[in-house]
């Protein structure tokens, strides 16, 4: 397993992403357990939440809790485990999102993480997606706040611009280790971003790594010269962009985050490179 830093933590290159073992279509407990516990043999060292990461209204940090669970059953040791949380976001259970960038909802969000996960101090806490209806100055204060008060030990931001990046690391600082936007074959729109977190060295932890990777027609080309799954030539082809790249491909089966934590392992060839996007 290769790491990378997030701030001042070294992560393996490779995180699980933990929403599809909460959200619609979720596997029953044991087995996102088993997934969670399977990721970890694999020497995955990071996990990403959110408390917005369930299915029906009422659930609010199903994700977190689970993640907590299996941890504390874990046989193996956790101590070097990063757990990731979100706050700014819900679900009223009809499938749809919300959005609420308010600093009292994001206090009152991290408390309910801070218990939820069993912690004192929450090792990356993220502002989960800018509020139109809230200056940005704002939201991102709350979270300094947090910052201060030693109930985040570091800061991210997710879902943003590159003016919005550079305003945040105004504020936070060294606080901001990290962004989190959507990266993917059928989402590039957040090169700029990319290149700017590479330039800043701010870790960047693409969503949905595996995005369009059923039609990416190279992907499986490669995949196949290789002899190995498309999604590992996907998550590699994301490391080699940057070295600020850490991906959080999501999973539901043991079998899945093994394959996909493998990638970390995995170099490509500059040749097999020059043909992916």
């Amino acid at each position: 397993m290769r790491y990378r830093s997030i701030g001042d933590i070294e992560v393996s290159a490779i995180g699980l992403g933990g929403m599809p073992l909460s959200i619609e279509g979720r596997p029953d407990h044991d087995r996102a357990v088993a997934t969670i516990h399977a990721a970890l043999d694999a020497g995955v060292t990071l996990i990403d939440t959110a408390d917005s990461y369930h299915w029906h209204a009422g659930e609010t940090g199903h994700n977190e809790a689970l993640i907590a669970d299996a941890l504390a059953t874990y046989g193996g040791g956790t101590d070097a485990v990063l757990v990731a949380t979100k706050g700014g976001r819900g679900r009223p259970g009809d499938g749809s999102w919300t959005v609420t960038g308010t600093p009292s909802h994001l206090k009152n969000a991290c408390e309910g993480s801070l218990k939820r996960l069993g912690v004192d101090a929450i090792g990356l806490y993220q502002l989960h997606k800018p509020d139109e209806n809230v200056p940005w100055a704002e939201s991102v204060g709350a979270i300094k706040e947090l910052a201060d008060e030693g109930k985040i030990r570091l800061a991210g931001v997710s879902n943003v611009s590159s003016a919005q990046i550079l305003e945040a690391r105004e504020i936070l600082g060294e606080k901001l280790v990290s962004v989190q936007n959507e990266h993917s074959p059928a989402h590039l729109a957040h090169e700029p971003e990319l290149a700017l977190c590479t330039e800043l060295g701010l870790a960047y932890l693409p969503w949905g790594p595996l995005g369009g990777i059923a039609g990416a027609a190279t992907f499986h080309a490669v995949a196949e010269e290789l002899g190995i799954s498309p999604q590992q030539v996907c998550l590699a082809w994301l490391l080699a962009k940057s070295p600020s790249v850490v991906a959080i491909p999501g999973s539901t089966r043991p079998a899945t985050i093994r394959d996909s934590a493998a990638a970390a392992d995995l170099v490509l060839s500059a040749e097999d490179l020059a043909r992916l996007p």
